[in-house]
């Protein structure tokens, strides 16, 4: 017989009291208090909910010690002696069997691994005072409720637990009915339909609404389940935000500009030769010439300039700075030929067109934009590449007198309007060369003077600044153009007459295929049409300045804005005039208005800003990988050729 205060061993037993005896006192709890146990950790929460102490391990005669730290440090009654020890069968139908010595066995719903809580085919053990154990996965668990003898009533953990109950199942009712995936958690949240069911074999089966696809998803440590990533919160922004961030992200990728300025220049284009068709028409007739006799001419012409915008495009930099002298030699060439009487041709009181045979002339001083730009933007860079542009007279020698004489040449066949265009190139080139503010504003006053003289000294000039803003046509007539064009615009309202349905061009409005040509469009196309227009020309000087921008080489910074500063002074200059902004400077709209002579060197200017595009790191990397042939070769060199029945 064991000592009455010493733990029983493997061996011992305890006494049988006789019959209708009082059964033996409760050893009395131990009064040492017991050393605080330290506070989970927050991570360990989830973990700990889920593990299930098996009381029943504990003999029932072992000390309170024993049964308290096993049971959770809560005492037991001890069983009756004599008590069978047997366990109990288990039941099939996943609730509580009770033991002889008052412990209860659950069975969990899902078979569960041996040994482990939630795993399959787990026996759960729960003493007489120990709560219930809810077991299996969460979300479609099935919980086993012991029928304990001494219950305790519930408390304010319990109420709490039923106020999250319903709540759950309240907000799952407000979801849409769908899959939802299994969350760990309290089992009973989401109601009847919405989760995922539970199958028999080991992990949980999400079977689709749709379909009926079913996927399997790997457990996680512990029984619960991996949510998905779609579930765990939105990745990123949503709305106008991720939006915004898309546009943004595909407005800085390296071939942005490479196609802004290729899609811009062939919207331009062909939106220009429909409109010379339609404006040209009418004036056609009135020479008795067919009506599509100026769009066949300027077709040719757009025929052509593709080539050139072609060969430029792919032409290396070095090239190009090689046909810099060459071309400035030969326009200074043909312009002077145009003063030479007898070549040279004066069409509305300009001498500044030479005669090429048949139908086709030729004016020198279009391409001497072309021409100046070149060579000034060799003649910066390598004046910078010797670091000279620090001093004032080789920033200003020999750039500005060269850029003197072809403005002389073109002023004495009496062109205004190109040599304005002219002048704002070399203000350009200044600009970007880094000119101190006081140069140039000396530059500017002295280019404003000479210009206000020509105004003066010219009747004609005159009553064209005196149109500026008219609505009336002037005693005489004299601002009849201006007017119209006036007309024009206010006559398309939204979105236009429709195509050739333009009552200006029938003789009202002079020049409607060339210089006022955007009111044409105006009327035919509404707001919408010339807003489109603007669209694609701010399109194409944004791209042309992102490259200037962008790019480390000197010369392609003076060429690239260069062109940019043409294209768009020209366009403005034009479109003023129109809406009676500036005076009427008779330059056509670059790339829409009539003028095979106008359209072929500003396709090749658009075709040097595409190669200048190109030649970008990181544009040359992307169209590199994009080519399938270099694709394919690369990876014959670098992947085997496999047989023909291997996958």
């Amino acid at each position: 017989m064991p000592p009455t205060d010493g733990p029983l061993g493997p061996g011992d037993t305890l006494p049988v009291p006789a019959a209708g005896a009082a059964p033996p006192p409760r050893r009395p709890a131990r009064t040492t208090p017991e050393p605080a146990r330290p506070a989970a950790a927050p991570h360990t929460t989830e973990a700990a909910a889920r593990t299930t102490v098996d009381v029943s391990s504990v003999p029932p005669g072992r000390a309170p010690a024993a049964r308290e730290a096993a049971d959770g440090g809560r005492t037991a009654p001890p069983p009756p002696v004599g008590a069978s020890a047997a366990p109990a069968a288990p039941d099939t139908a996943g609730t509580a069997a009770p033991r002889a010595d008052g412990c209860v066995v659950h069975r969990s719903v899902a078979p569960v691994a041996p040994g482990r809580v939630g795993r399959a085919g787990s026996w759960v053990r729960q003493g007489p005072r120990s709560r219930p154990v809810a077991h299996g996965y969460g979300g479609g668990a099935a919980r086993g409720v012991a029928p304990a003898p001494r219950r305790r009533a519930p408390g304010l953990a319990a109420a709490a637990g039923g106020a999250v109950r319903v709540a759950g199942a309240w907000i799952a009712g407000l979801l849409p009915a769908g899959p939802v995936p299994a969350l760990a958690g309290a089992a009973g949240i989401m109601p009847a339909g919405r989760v995922p069911a539970l199958t028999g074999g080991a992990g949980i089966a999400l079977r689709s609404r749709v379909g009926g696809e079913t996927r399997r998803a790997s457990g996680v440590r512990g029984g619960g389940t991996r949510v998905p990533s779609a579930s765990r919160g939105p990745k990123g922004p949503r709305g106008p935000r991720r939006l915004y961030e898309q546009a943004r992200r595909a407005w800085d990728r390296p071939l942005t500009a490479y196609y802004l300025i290729l899609g811009s220049s062939l919207l331009i284009t062909v939106l220009g030769l429909v409109m010379v068709y339609s404006a040209s028409m009418i004036q056609a007739l009135e020479y008795s010439l067919p009506a599509s006799y100026f769009f066949q001419k300027q077709f040719v012409a757009a025929i052509i300039g593709t080539v050139l915008l072609l060969v430029a495009s792919r032409m290396p930099v070095k090239l190009h700075r090689a046909l810099a002298y060459p071309l400035l030699m030969v326009t200074v060439f043909l312009m002077v030929l145009v003063q030479v009487p007898g070549i040279g041709h004066a069409v509305n009181g300009n001498q500044n067109w030479i005669y090429l045979g048949g139908p086709f002339q030729l004016q020198p001083s279009e391409f001497g934009k072309l021409a100046l730009i070149l060579w000034g933007a060799d003649l910066l860079a390598r004046k910078q590449d010797r670091r000279l542009l620090t001093q004032w007279k080789h920033l200003l020698v020999p750039l500005v007198p060269v850029a003197f004489l072809l403005l002389g040449l073109i002023m004495l066949g009496g062109d205004m309007g190109t040599a304005i265009i002219l002048t704002a190139i070399l203000f350009g080139l200044l600009w970007l060369a880094g000119a101190p503010t006081r140069l140039f504003g000396g530059v500017l006053c002295i280019a404003g003077f000479g210009g206000l003289m020509l105004i003066r000294t010219s009747e004609n000039r005159m009553s064209r600044l005196e149109c500026i803003g008219a609505i009336d046509l002037g005693p005489e007539g004299e601002c009849w153009q201006a007017v119209h064009g006036i007309y024009a615009l206010a006559s398309g309202g939204w979105f236009g007459s429709g195509l050739g349905a333009s009552v200006e061009k029938w003789g009202q409005l002079p020049e409607p295929h060339t210089d006022f040509i955007f009111a044409i469009a105006g009327e035919e196309l509404g707001l919408a049409g010339t807003l489109s227009v603007l669209a694609l020309f701010a399109a194409l000087g944004y791209a042309g300045i992102r490259v200037a921008g962008r790019t480390e080489d000197p010369f392609v910074r003076y060429a690239a804005g260069g062109v940019t500063t043409w294209i768009t002074a020209q366009a403005m200059v034009n479109i003023g005039a129109v809406l009676g902004l500036l005076p009427i400077a008779g330059v056509p709209l670059p790339l829409f208005s009539y003028g095979g002579s106008a359209l072929l060197p500003t396709m090749f200017a658009v075709g040097l800003l595409i190669a200048f595009a190109r030649e970008e790191p990181a544009a040359k990397a992307a169209l590199a990988v994009r080519r399938p042939g270099v694709r394919w070769k690369s990876m014959r060199r670098r992947v085997k050729k496999r047989p023909s029945g291997e996958r």
